[in-house]
């Protein structure tokens, strides 16, 4: 019991709950799926006793969507910096492609986490993984407002822009996933196809009338 008390008092607040946070992300990423995950697999590989998995999250639905909502918030950051420094449109699509394929790179577990979700059983990390990538797009079609690159474009059919800019991001991260991490003429042939799609896409949007009524 002293040795407990002792081994408590040593961690530091919030020290198990990033402890079971990141050992998901490393059984994820060693090949497991999030929805086979059991409490007490994550609690052993984060090296702490079962029972204080209930003082940080009330489930493994829980702690999926805290993943979403902490490592999204990172992402995003990352993706405000890019298109802060990036006012014309062909720099603001390659700095934010470089953006996403190095943190791909860096986070490989974090993005076959959000991989798996998309297509999981658990509605409830679905849904944040979802509503993460409707925010993805919000966020896109302010900034496109802010730079007045679409000015032309109703806000309809610039949120259908950036919600199929964002959509075209997610597949190239399947592509992503399935290449070595230090592939490196893979990755640059990722990166240039992703940034064509993107091309591709505002250039339809830049001769795209959208309607008046």
């Amino acid at each position: 019991m002293a040795e407990k008390q002792r081994e408590k008092q040593r961690r530091k607040p919030g020290e198990t709950r990033e402890k079971l946070m990141a050992a998901a992300l490393t059984l994820v990423g060693n090949g497991r799926h999030f929805d086979s995950l059991g409490i007490r697999e994550v609690t052993r590989q984060a090296g702490v006793v079962p029972t204080s998995f209930y003082r940080h999250f009330r489930s493994m639905d829980d702690l999926g969507l805290q993943l979403v909502d902490e490592l999204g918030l990172v992402l995003r950051r990352m993706m405000r910096e890019a298109r802060a420094h990036a006012p014309e449109a062909d720099k603001l699509i390659e700095e934010s492609v470089d953006v996403f394929i190095r943190h791909g790179q860096a986070n490989r577990s974090f993005f076959l986490f959000m991989a798996q979700g998309l297509a999981g059983e658990s509605r409830a990390v679905y849904e944040g993984v979802r509503s993460e990538i409707r925010f993805f797009a919000t966020e896109l079609a302010n900034d496109l407002r802010r730079l007045r690159l679409v000015d032309h474009l109703s806000d309809g059919d610039l949120d259908m822009t950036c919600d199929l800019v964002v959509r075209t991001v997610a597949f190239s991260l399947t592509d992503l996933l399935r290449v070595a991490a230090d592939d490196e003429y893979q990755t640059d042939q990722i990166r240039k196809r992703t940034i064509r799609f993107l091309q591709l896409i505002f250039v339809g949007a830049d001769h795209w009338q959208s309607s008046k009524h």
